[in-house]
């Protein structure tokens, strides 16, 4: 209570917002007399994740030997908007219409490729930026997914910056089968922001859980939705601790797939500055006198090593040598409007056997979000 009381004097340090000093106080004062929960939700180390199941049940009847795996940021149903957060745009908030149409089009796409483990990043459930709507449930009571587990990325009863309001992200794991063991697994916080924005800002972490495939026991997906604009040593530490999660599952003696949006780039990319492909109009970089000199989150050059440990110890969808051979036909995002995918950030890992030339990435997928659904057959453990 008297953290969100302190966070009112603060208000005028916090970078992102655009209202004025006394119309934030206003809201905060209120909702601080209406409620003692805190402003923003903070989280332990490790905690149970949240479970969701479908309105009506969908019978699986087939035994597989393989199943499909596939992994979406699908950007809170925000199709490709202009969005102010990520796009140069001026939009903050969607109307219910877009939010639908949008949500349509990613089951259409999900129903066409129709995986059997789905990991989504960026799903809203409780968010003002589209109207409250609860994408999972939407997404599962519109698909043959019976079960889904989700852990919040971003959670807060108020943000004041630019009229965000109510927020509740969820990094999402969807399944045909049973999902039990969930987990929600917090990453290191960012390092590098003042107190009131780090208390408002998103908490990255992974989800984990058990899929209870008949006949298959021990059986992990896992899914990560890593920082995009954080310091270098707080990414590689996110990515570090996806790797940990995963070396405990392996040395445990289950078998997982993986995957989600690390927000950085394969160790071979021909290309690892985005600077000038991203920056907005009234923005400036690489030129004299820039500071910074480069775009936040869009220099990756520094991070050609991240993932290293990832692909030398697991089993990536597209191997190192298979990127090389094609790079532009596993691009997965690209932060422009109106123009194609021009880089990979989103990946799919395991310590068993993926199919022999199963993986896609569905970039015909250009509508619904800014990044590309990834998908691949996984051979089941006999």
């Amino acid at each position: 209570m008297m953290e969100d009381k302190r966070s009112v004097f603060l208000i005028l340090y916090f970078s992102r917002y655009r209202l004025s000093l006394w119309v934030s106080t206003f809201y905060f004062v209120c909702l601080l007399i209406s409620s003692c929960e805190p402003m923003a939700t903070t989280f332990d180390d490790t905690g149970e994740a949240s479970y969701y199941s479908a309105k009506t049940y969908t019978p699986v009847t087939d035994t597989p030997s393989v199943i499909r795996v596939m992994t979406w940021n699908i950007r809170f149903g925000a199709g490709r908007i202009l969005w102010f957060g990520d796009a140069c745009g001026e939009r903050v908030v969607l109307t219910e219409e877009e939010v639908y149409n949008s949500l349509q089009a990613i089951v259409d796409q999900i129903n066409k490729i129709k995986p059997d483990i789905l990991l989504l990043q960026e799903v809203d459930i409780n968010s003002k930026r589209s109207c409250y709507i609860d994408q999972l449930q939407w997404i599962l009571d519109h698909t043959w997914f019976n079960y889904a587990v989700c852990g919040s990325q971003w959670k807060a009863q108020f943000i004041p910056s630019d009229g965000l309001g109510r927020m509740d992200e969820e990094n999402v794991i969807l399944s045909r089968w049973k999902i039990s063991d969930a987990q929600r697994i917090q990453l290191v916080l960012r390092n590098d922001q003042d107190k009131l924005t780090r208390y408002f800002y998103e908490r990255c972490c992974l989800v984990t859980a058990r899929i209870e495939i008949p006949d298959f026991k021990n059986f992990y997906a896992v899914n990560i939705h890593a920082s995009a604009t954080a310091t270098l040593d707080i990414k590689q530490q996110h990515i570090t601790q996806f790797k940990n999660e995963l070396d405990r599952i392996n040395q445990n003696g289950g078998y997982f797939v993986a995957g989600g949006d690390l927000n950085t780039l394969p160790p071979s990319s021909d290309t690892t500055d985005y600077c000038l492909q991203d920056k907005c109009s009234w923005e400036s970089y690489h030129s004299a006198g820039d500071d910074p000199m480069h775009k936040e989150g869009s220099d990756y050059s520094p991070e050609q090593h991240f993932l290293d440990a990832l692909y030398q110890t697991y089993r990536c969808a597209v191997s190192d040598s298979l990127y090389k051979s094609d790079q532009f036909h596993f691009y997965t995002h690209t932060t422009r409007q109106d123009h194609y995918w021009d880089r990979t950030l989103d990946y799919l890992f395991t310590n068993y056997k993926w199919a022999n030339h199963s993986v896609v990435v569905h970039q015909d997928a250009t509508k619904e979000s800014d990044h590309a659904p990834v998908s691949v057959l996984f051979i089941l453990p006999e």
